[in-house]
Protein backbone atom coordinates (compact mmCIF):
# COMPACT_ATOMS: atom_id res chain seq x y z
CA UNK A 1 0.00 0.00 0.00
CA UNK A 2 2.84 2.40 0.79
CA UNK A 3 4.24 1.78 -2.67
CA UNK A 4 0.87 2.62 -4.24
CA UNK A 5 0.53 5.83 -2.23
CA UNK A 6 4.04 6.92 -3.17
CA UNK A 7 3.39 6.10 -6.82
CA UNK A 8 0.16 8.13 -6.71
CA UNK A 9 1.99 11.13 -5.29
CA UNK A 10 4.62 10.86 -7.99
CA UNK A 11 2.05 10.48 -10.76
CA UNK A 12 -0.37 13.20 -9.68
CA UNK A 13 1.67 15.50 -7.49
CA UNK A 14 -0.54 15.10 -4.43
CA UNK A 15 -1.55 12.48 -1.91
CA UNK A 16 -4.57 10.23 -2.55
CA UNK A 17 -7.68 10.76 -0.46
CA UNK A 18 -7.89 7.03 0.14
CA UNK A 19 -7.06 3.53 -1.07
CA UNK A 20 -9.72 0.92 -1.74
CA UNK A 21 -9.30 -2.78 -2.45
CA UNK A 22 -11.54 -5.42 -4.00
CA UNK A 23 -10.67 -9.13 -4.19
CA UNK A 24 -10.60 -11.56 -7.01
CA UNK A 25 -12.84 -14.55 -6.65
CA UNK A 26 -12.94 -18.26 -7.20
CA UNK A 27 -16.29 -19.78 -7.88
CA UNK A 28 -16.36 -22.93 -5.77
CA UNK A 29 -19.17 -24.30 -7.92
CA UNK A 30 -21.97 -22.98 -10.12
CA UNK A 31 -20.51 -22.09 -13.52
CA UNK A 32 -22.50 -20.51 -16.35
CA UNK A 33 -25.55 -20.52 -14.12
CA UNK A 34 -25.49 -16.82 -13.20
CA UNK A 35 -26.85 -15.45 -16.47
CA UNK A 36 -29.42 -18.27 -16.42
CA UNK A 37 -30.94 -16.91 -13.18
CA UNK A 38 -29.34 -19.77 -11.29
CA UNK A 39 -27.25 -20.40 -8.17
CA UNK A 40 -23.55 -19.71 -7.67
CA UNK A 41 -21.16 -20.22 -4.76
CA UNK A 42 -18.07 -18.00 -5.06
CA UNK A 43 -15.60 -16.94 -2.41
CA UNK A 44 -13.18 -14.02 -2.29
CA UNK A 45 -9.44 -14.46 -2.64
CA UNK A 46 -6.74 -12.70 -0.66
CA UNK A 47 -5.38 -11.39 -3.97
CA UNK A 48 -7.12 -8.46 -5.60
CA UNK A 49 -7.01 -4.96 -7.06
CA UNK A 50 -6.23 -1.77 -5.15
CA UNK A 51 -7.17 1.73 -6.29
CA UNK A 52 -5.70 4.93 -4.86
CA UNK A 53 -7.89 7.88 -5.71
CA UNK A 54 -8.49 11.57 -5.24
CA UNK A 55 -11.39 13.71 -6.34
CA UNK A 56 -11.10 16.17 -9.21
CA UNK A 57 -13.41 19.11 -9.79
CA UNK A 58 -12.69 19.61 -13.49
CA UNK A 59 -14.85 16.75 -14.80
CA UNK A 60 -11.85 14.67 -15.88
CA UNK A 61 -11.27 11.00 -15.10
CA UNK A 62 -7.57 10.20 -15.02
CA UNK A 63 -6.68 6.51 -15.10
CA UNK A 64 -3.25 5.00 -14.59
CA UNK A 65 -2.07 1.52 -13.65
CA UNK A 66 1.19 0.23 -12.25
CA UNK A 67 0.70 -2.82 -14.48
CA UNK A 68 0.21 -0.70 -17.64
CA UNK A 69 2.41 2.32 -17.02
CA UNK A 70 2.47 3.34 -20.67
CA UNK A 71 -1.31 3.25 -21.05
CA UNK A 72 -2.65 6.12 -18.97
CA UNK A 73 -5.90 7.80 -19.93
CA UNK A 74 -7.40 11.24 -19.37
CA UNK A 75 -11.12 11.17 -20.13
CA UNK A 76 -13.88 13.78 -19.82
CA UNK A 77 -16.64 12.38 -17.62
CA UNK A 78 -19.33 13.96 -19.78
CA UNK A 79 -17.91 12.27 -22.87
CA UNK A 80 -18.01 8.73 -21.51
CA UNK A 81 -20.21 6.40 -23.54
CA UNK A 82 -20.14 2.71 -24.45
CA UNK A 83 -17.52 2.03 -27.08
CA UNK A 84 -15.45 5.14 -26.37
CA UNK A 85 -12.79 3.46 -24.18
CA UNK A 86 -10.89 0.26 -24.87
CA UNK A 87 -8.54 -2.05 -22.99
CA UNK A 88 -8.22 -2.20 -19.22
CA UNK A 89 -9.42 1.40 -18.81
CA UNK A 90 -12.91 0.49 -20.05
CA UNK A 91 -13.72 -1.15 -16.70
CA UNK A 92 -13.10 1.79 -14.35
CA UNK A 93 -14.38 4.20 -16.99
CA UNK A 94 -17.58 2.18 -17.24
CA UNK A 95 -18.07 2.45 -13.49
CA UNK A 96 -17.60 6.22 -13.66
CA UNK A 97 -20.12 6.31 -16.51
CA UNK A 98 -22.71 4.42 -14.46
CA UNK A 99 -22.12 6.37 -11.23
CA UNK A 100 -22.31 9.65 -13.12
CA UNK A 101 -26.07 9.18 -12.87
CA UNK A 102 -25.72 9.29 -9.07
CA UNK A 103 -23.57 12.41 -8.97
CA UNK A 104 -20.02 11.05 -9.27
CA UNK A 105 -17.62 13.26 -11.18
CA UNK A 106 -13.96 13.52 -11.97
CA UNK A 107 -11.19 11.67 -10.17
CA UNK A 108 -7.55 10.66 -10.43
CA UNK A 109 -7.09 6.91 -10.05
CA UNK A 110 -4.00 4.74 -9.80
CA UNK A 111 -4.48 0.98 -9.98
CA UNK A 112 -2.32 -1.80 -8.60
CA UNK A 113 -3.03 -5.54 -8.68
CA UNK A 114 -1.57 -8.77 -7.43
CA UNK A 115 -4.28 -10.71 -9.27
CA UNK A 116 -3.24 -12.24 -12.60
CA UNK A 117 -5.24 -11.02 -15.59
CA UNK A 118 -6.74 -13.60 -17.90
CA UNK A 119 -6.64 -16.30 -15.21
CA UNK A 120 -10.42 -16.52 -14.78
CA UNK A 121 -10.28 -14.97 -11.29
CA UNK A 122 -12.48 -11.93 -12.04
CA UNK A 123 -9.77 -9.28 -12.19
CA UNK A 124 -12.08 -7.00 -14.19
CA UNK A 125 -14.81 -7.16 -11.55
CA UNK A 126 -12.25 -6.49 -8.81
CA UNK A 127 -11.13 -3.38 -10.69
CA UNK A 128 -14.73 -2.27 -11.17
CA UNK A 129 -15.67 -2.76 -7.53
CA UNK A 130 -12.58 -1.07 -6.11
CA UNK A 131 -13.30 1.87 -8.41
CA UNK A 132 -16.95 1.90 -7.40
CA UNK A 133 -16.11 2.08 -3.68
CA UNK A 134 -13.59 4.83 -4.34
CA UNK A 135 -16.02 7.00 -6.30
CA UNK A 136 -18.81 6.42 -3.80
CA UNK A 137 -16.60 7.54 -0.91
CA UNK A 138 -15.12 10.49 -2.80
CA UNK A 139 -18.58 11.79 -3.70
CA UNK A 140 -20.52 10.71 -0.63
CA UNK A 141 -22.76 8.31 -2.54
CA UNK A 142 -24.72 5.90 -0.39
CA UNK A 143 -25.49 2.86 -2.51
CA UNK A 144 -26.28 -0.47 -0.88
CA UNK A 145 -23.68 -3.08 -1.82
CA UNK A 146 -25.99 -5.46 -3.68
CA UNK A 147 -27.16 -2.53 -5.78
CA UNK A 148 -23.58 -1.37 -6.30
CA UNK A 149 -22.78 -4.84 -7.63
CA UNK A 150 -25.57 -4.46 -10.15
CA UNK A 151 -24.18 -1.08 -11.18
CA UNK A 152 -20.70 -2.53 -11.63
CA UNK A 153 -22.12 -5.40 -13.69
CA UNK A 154 -23.89 -2.89 -15.89
CA UNK A 155 -20.58 -1.11 -16.44
CA UNK A 156 -18.97 -4.34 -17.64
CA UNK A 157 -21.89 -5.48 -19.75
CA UNK A 158 -22.94 -2.21 -21.38
CA UNK A 159 -19.78 -0.10 -21.36
CA UNK A 160 -16.99 -2.69 -21.69
CA UNK A 161 -19.14 -4.99 -23.84
CA UNK A 162 -18.75 -8.20 -21.83
CA UNK A 163 -22.10 -10.04 -21.47
CA UNK A 164 -21.43 -11.11 -17.89
CA UNK A 165 -23.73 -12.17 -15.09
CA UNK A 166 -23.87 -10.68 -11.60
CA UNK A 167 -21.68 -13.22 -9.79
CA UNK A 168 -18.24 -11.62 -10.01
CA UNK A 169 -19.28 -8.19 -8.80
CA UNK A 170 -21.43 -9.68 -6.02
CA UNK A 171 -18.54 -11.83 -4.83
CA UNK A 172 -16.18 -8.86 -4.77
CA UNK A 173 -18.56 -6.73 -2.72
CA UNK A 174 -20.48 -9.22 -0.56
CA UNK A 175 -18.09 -12.05 0.39
CA UNK A 176 -16.83 -12.39 3.95
CA UNK A 177 -13.71 -14.10 5.29
CA UNK A 178 -14.03 -17.83 5.95
CA UNK A 179 -17.21 -18.15 3.88
CA UNK A 180 -18.51 -18.73 0.40
CA UNK A 181 -21.38 -16.63 -0.89
CA UNK A 182 -24.53 -18.47 -1.94
CA UNK A 183 -26.11 -16.13 -4.45
CA UNK A 184 -29.46 -16.60 -6.12
CA UNK A 185 -28.93 -14.70 -9.36
CA UNK A 186 -32.65 -14.40 -10.01
CA UNK A 187 -33.81 -12.92 -6.70
CA UNK A 188 -30.52 -11.29 -5.78
CA UNK A 189 -30.74 -12.86 -2.33
CA UNK A 190 -27.51 -14.11 -0.83
CA UNK A 191 -26.20 -15.81 2.27
CA UNK A 192 -22.88 -16.74 3.81
CA UNK A 193 -21.93 -20.44 3.83
CA UNK A 194 -19.05 -21.58 6.07
CA UNK A 195 -15.98 -22.63 4.11
CA UNK A 196 -13.62 -23.97 6.75
CA UNK A 197 -10.43 -25.45 5.33
CA UNK A 198 -8.70 -26.22 8.60
CA UNK A 199 -5.20 -27.71 8.52
CA UNK A 200 -6.08 -30.93 6.71
CA UNK A 201 -7.54 -29.59 3.46
CA UNK A 202 -6.29 -27.09 0.91
CA UNK A 203 -7.87 -25.36 -2.05
CA UNK A 204 -5.34 -24.75 -4.77
CA UNK A 205 -5.79 -22.36 -7.69
CA UNK A 206 -3.82 -23.47 -10.73
CA UNK A 207 -3.35 -20.74 -13.31
CA UNK A 208 -2.97 -22.76 -16.50
CA UNK A 209 -1.44 -19.74 -18.22
CA UNK A 210 -3.84 -20.15 -21.10
CA UNK A 211 -5.30 -16.65 -20.99
CA UNK A 212 -8.93 -16.12 -21.82
CA UNK A 213 -10.86 -13.11 -23.08
CA UNK A 214 -14.60 -13.11 -22.45
CA UNK A 215 -15.15 -10.43 -25.06
CA UNK A 216 -14.62 -13.25 -27.59
CA UNK A 217 -17.51 -14.91 -29.37
CA UNK A 218 -17.60 -18.30 -27.63
CA UNK A 219 -18.80 -16.99 -24.26
CA UNK A 220 -21.51 -14.89 -25.91
CA UNK A 221 -22.50 -17.89 -28.03
CA UNK A 222 -23.06 -20.07 -24.96
CA UNK A 223 -25.26 -17.42 -23.43
CA UNK A 224 -27.24 -17.09 -26.66
CA UNK A 225 -27.68 -20.87 -26.81
CA UNK A 226 -29.12 -20.90 -23.30
CA UNK A 227 -31.49 -18.08 -24.18
CA UNK A 228 -32.56 -19.89 -27.34
CA UNK A 229 -33.21 -23.12 -25.44
CA UNK A 230 -35.31 -21.28 -22.85
CA UNK A 231 -37.30 -19.57 -25.59
CA UNK A 232 -37.98 -22.85 -27.38
CA UNK A 233 -39.19 -24.32 -24.09
CA UNK A 234 -41.41 -21.32 -23.39
CA UNK A 235 -39.46 -20.42 -20.25
CA UNK A 236 -38.11 -17.12 -19.00
CA UNK A 237 -34.79 -18.79 -18.24
CA UNK A 238 -33.31 -22.24 -17.71
CA UNK A 239 -33.75 -21.71 -13.96
CA UNK A 240 -37.41 -22.57 -14.56
CA UNK A 241 -36.66 -26.15 -15.64
CA UNK A 242 -38.19 -28.43 -12.99
CA UNK A 243 -38.04 -31.85 -14.67
CA UNK A 244 -34.86 -32.30 -16.66
CA UNK A 245 -35.79 -35.56 -18.41
CA UNK A 246 -39.12 -34.33 -19.75
CA UNK A 247 -37.61 -30.96 -20.65
CA UNK A 248 -34.92 -32.57 -22.78
CA UNK A 249 -37.55 -34.65 -24.52
CA UNK A 250 -39.42 -31.49 -25.46
CA UNK A 251 -36.50 -30.22 -27.53
CA UNK A 252 -36.52 -31.68 -31.07
CA UNK A 253 -34.95 -35.13 -31.04
CA UNK A 254 -31.89 -35.73 -33.18
CA UNK A 255 -29.26 -38.41 -33.04
CA UNK A 256 -26.68 -37.45 -30.44
CA UNK A 257 -23.03 -37.37 -31.35
CA UNK A 258 -20.83 -40.23 -30.13
CA UNK A 259 -19.04 -39.64 -26.87
CA UNK A 260 -15.41 -38.65 -27.31
CA UNK A 261 -12.77 -39.32 -24.65
CA UNK A 262 -11.92 -35.69 -24.14
CA UNK A 263 -12.46 -32.16 -25.34
CA UNK A 264 -14.43 -31.85 -28.55
CA UNK A 265 -15.32 -29.20 -31.08
CA UNK A 266 -18.43 -29.40 -33.20
CA UNK A 267 -17.38 -27.03 -35.97
CA UNK A 268 -21.02 -26.05 -36.34
CA UNK A 269 -22.07 -22.50 -37.13
CA UNK A 270 -25.25 -22.62 -35.05
CA UNK A 271 -26.77 -24.71 -32.29
CA UNK A 272 -28.65 -27.86 -33.25
CA UNK A 273 -31.16 -29.46 -30.86
CA UNK A 274 -28.53 -31.83 -29.48
CA UNK A 275 -26.30 -28.88 -28.62
CA UNK A 276 -29.16 -27.10 -26.88
CA UNK A 277 -29.98 -30.22 -24.87
CA UNK A 278 -26.39 -30.39 -23.66
CA UNK A 279 -26.49 -26.76 -22.59
CA UNK A 280 -29.74 -27.28 -20.70
CA UNK A 281 -28.43 -30.40 -19.01
CA UNK A 282 -25.36 -28.60 -17.72
CA UNK A 283 -27.22 -25.60 -16.33
CA UNK A 284 -29.88 -27.65 -14.56
CA UNK A 285 -27.49 -30.20 -13.06
CA UNK A 286 -25.02 -27.48 -12.06
CA UNK A 287 -27.71 -25.78 -9.99
CA UNK A 288 -28.31 -29.11 -8.25
CA UNK A 289 -24.58 -29.44 -7.59
CA UNK A 290 -24.53 -26.01 -5.96
CA UNK A 291 -27.36 -27.01 -3.63
CA UNK A 292 -25.66 -30.30 -2.75
CA UNK A 293 -22.35 -28.55 -2.08
CA UNK A 294 -24.02 -26.02 0.21
CA UNK A 295 -25.56 -28.87 2.17
CA UNK A 296 -22.19 -30.54 2.61
CA UNK A 297 -20.49 -27.32 3.70
CA UNK A 298 -23.20 -26.57 6.25
CA UNK A 299 -22.72 -30.09 7.57
CA UNK A 300 -18.99 -29.35 7.93
CA UNK A 301 -18.19 -31.98 5.29
CA UNK A 302 -15.85 -30.01 3.05
CA UNK A 303 -13.82 -33.13 2.27
CA UNK A 304 -16.88 -34.64 0.57
CA UNK A 305 -17.40 -31.91 -2.04
CA UNK A 306 -14.58 -33.16 -4.28
CA UNK A 307 -16.92 -35.32 -6.31
CA UNK A 308 -19.16 -32.32 -6.96
CA UNK A 309 -16.22 -30.30 -8.25
CA UNK A 310 -15.12 -33.04 -10.62
CA UNK A 311 -18.68 -33.63 -11.85
CA UNK A 312 -18.95 -29.93 -12.55
CA UNK A 313 -15.77 -30.01 -14.61
CA UNK A 314 -16.92 -32.98 -16.66
CA UNK A 315 -20.21 -31.23 -17.38
CA UNK A 316 -18.45 -28.03 -18.37
CA UNK A 317 -16.14 -30.04 -20.61
CA UNK A 318 -18.68 -32.33 -22.27
CA UNK A 319 -22.09 -30.64 -21.96
CA UNK A 320 -21.20 -26.95 -22.07
CA UNK A 321 -17.95 -27.37 -24.03
CA UNK A 322 -16.04 -24.49 -22.49
CA UNK A 323 -13.01 -26.29 -21.10
CA UNK A 324 -9.55 -26.21 -22.67
CA UNK A 325 -6.68 -28.71 -22.91
CA UNK A 326 -4.63 -27.39 -19.98
CA UNK A 327 -7.65 -27.44 -17.68
CA UNK A 328 -8.51 -31.02 -18.61
CA UNK A 329 -4.91 -32.14 -18.12
CA UNK A 330 -4.74 -30.34 -14.76
CA UNK A 331 -7.85 -32.04 -13.42
CA UNK A 332 -6.78 -35.48 -14.68
CA UNK A 333 -3.27 -35.17 -13.23
CA UNK A 334 -4.57 -33.88 -9.89
CA UNK A 335 -7.04 -36.73 -9.53
CA UNK A 336 -4.41 -39.33 -10.43
CA UNK A 337 -2.17 -37.83 -7.75
CA UNK A 338 -4.87 -38.26 -5.11
CA UNK A 339 -6.66 -34.91 -5.08
CA UNK A 340 -10.25 -35.07 -3.87
CA UNK A 341 -11.62 -33.14 -6.82
CA UNK A 342 -11.07 -30.31 -9.24
CA UNK A 343 -12.67 -28.25 -11.94
CA UNK A 344 -12.12 -25.36 -14.30
CA UNK A 345 -13.33 -22.02 -12.98
CA UNK A 346 -14.52 -18.90 -14.76
CA UNK A 347 -16.11 -18.49 -18.14
CA UNK A 348 -13.86 -21.00 -19.85
CA UNK A 349 -11.56 -21.17 -22.89
CA UNK A 350 -8.57 -20.44 -20.67
CA UNK A 351 -7.86 -19.39 -17.11
CA UNK A 352 -7.60 -21.38 -13.90
CA UNK A 353 -8.50 -24.65 -12.25
CA UNK A 354 -9.54 -25.16 -8.62
CA UNK A 355 -8.26 -28.30 -6.89
CA UNK A 356 -9.34 -29.65 -3.51
CA UNK A 357 -6.68 -31.79 -1.91
CA UNK A 358 -5.53 -33.06 1.43
CA UNK A 359 -2.83 -30.68 2.60
CA UNK A 360 -0.29 -33.47 2.97
CA UNK A 361 -0.88 -34.39 -0.70
CA UNK A 362 -0.61 -30.86 -2.08
CA UNK A 363 3.07 -31.06 -3.03
CA UNK A 364 2.54 -34.39 -4.79
CA UNK A 365 -0.46 -32.96 -6.66
CA UNK A 366 1.59 -29.99 -7.85
CA UNK A 367 4.40 -32.25 -9.02
CA UNK A 368 1.95 -34.40 -10.98
CA UNK A 369 0.44 -31.36 -12.67
CA UNK A 370 3.89 -29.97 -13.49
CA UNK A 371 4.87 -33.32 -15.03
CA UNK A 372 1.72 -33.35 -17.17
CA UNK A 373 2.53 -29.89 -18.52
CA UNK A 374 6.15 -30.74 -19.14
CA UNK A 375 5.18 -33.87 -21.06
CA UNK A 376 3.03 -31.75 -23.37
CA UNK A 377 5.59 -28.98 -23.82
CA UNK A 378 3.42 -26.37 -22.11
CA UNK A 379 4.75 -23.54 -19.91
CA UNK A 380 4.65 -24.48 -16.24
CA UNK A 381 1.43 -23.41 -14.46
CA UNK A 382 1.33 -20.97 -11.57
CA UNK A 383 -0.08 -21.92 -8.17
CA UNK A 384 -1.61 -20.06 -5.29
CA UNK A 385 -3.45 -21.16 -2.20
CA UNK A 386 -7.10 -20.13 -2.22
CA UNK A 387 -8.04 -18.76 1.19
CA UNK A 388 -11.65 -17.49 1.62
CA UNK A 389 -11.10 -13.80 2.34
CA UNK A 390 -13.04 -10.59 2.93
CA UNK A 391 -14.80 -8.58 0.26
CA UNK A 392 -14.08 -5.09 -0.99
CA UNK A 393 -13.16 -2.48 1.60
CA UNK A 394 -11.28 0.74 2.21
CA UNK A 395 -7.72 0.13 3.39
CA UNK A 396 -6.57 3.75 3.85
Amino acid sequence: MNTLVAAFEEAYGRAPQGVWRAPGRVNLIGEHTDYNDGLVLPFALAQGVSVAAARRDDGVLELRSLQAAADGRSLPIDGLAPGTVDGWAAYPAGVAWVLREHGAGGASLLVDSDLPQGAGLASSAALECATALALCDLYGLEIERAELARRARRAEAEFAGVPCGIMDQSAALLCTAGHALLLDCRSGLSGQVPLRLGEDLSLLVVDTRAAHALTGGEYARRRAECEQAAALLGLDSLRDVTDLASTLERLPAVQSRPSLPFRRRSGQTGPDPATLRRRVQHVVTENHRVEATVGLLRADALAEIGGMLTASHLSLRDQFEVSWPQADATVEAALRAGARGGRMVGGGFGGSVLVLTATDRATHVREAIDAAYQARGWPAPHYQDAVPSQGAHRIL
